[in-house]
């Protein structure tokens, strides 16, 4: 039996759990979510907790055992308490502005990359003298804030030599020796 997916969800005060067929609906102070869910995965609520079970040993049911476990429990700790990203802007010259939902970053490129943010993530960008820039995307969608990260990372990854580019904050580079590192 799965590790992750026999453990039970404790479903704290002031979160509510619906389950409608095989739609899960999460509410809780910071919004509301819903996920689909497989029917070959039941669920039940009893006291507070919820627990989840698999018709058989299938090494497909196996495997959405644990993520429907953890996909609940990331939505109620999304509702909840919420997710909370950083991206730090490292590069001579590089900039980070946040204007309401559009997110500016000039990169090393000849144009600065407008990003429009989805409506569900409250982005801030925050430039202090000496230090880089630093982006911050906060929402209760862990999924939708993770793929968003991933997205900004990727306009200008992290290079091994200087280190310049974009990088999720306490993220460490492995950094190359250059050519003059040889002789």
């Amino acid at each position: 039996m799965s590790r992750i997916g026999k453990s039970p969800v404790t479903i704290p005060s002031g979160v509510d759990v619906k389950v409608d067929g095989n739609v899960i609906t999460v509410k809780g102070s910071k919004g509301e979510l819903k996920q689909e869910m497989d029917s070959c995965i039941s669920m039940s609520i009893e006291d507070g907790t919820v627990t989840f079970t698999r018709e058989s040993d299938a090494p497909d049911h196996r495997a959405k055992h644990g993520l429907y476990r953890a996909l609940l429990q990331n939505m109620i700790v999304g509702v909840s308490e919420g997710f909370k990203k950083e991206l730090e802007v490292i590069g001579v010259g590089y900039r980070a502005n946040a204007n309401g939902q559009m997110l500016e970053l000039s990169l090393g490129y000849s144009h600065p990359f407008v990003f429009e943010i989805p409506s569900e993530i409250k982005v801030s960008a925050v430039s202090e003298k000496g230090k880089a820039p630093v982006v911050t995307l906060e929402s209760h969608d862990k999924q939708l804030v993770g793929q968003v990260a991933a997205k900004i990372r990727s306009l200008r990854k992290p290079e091994p030599y200087k280190g310049k580019g974009v990088r999720f904050l306490g993220e460490e580079i492995r950094r190359k020796a250059g050519k003059t590192a040889s002789k």
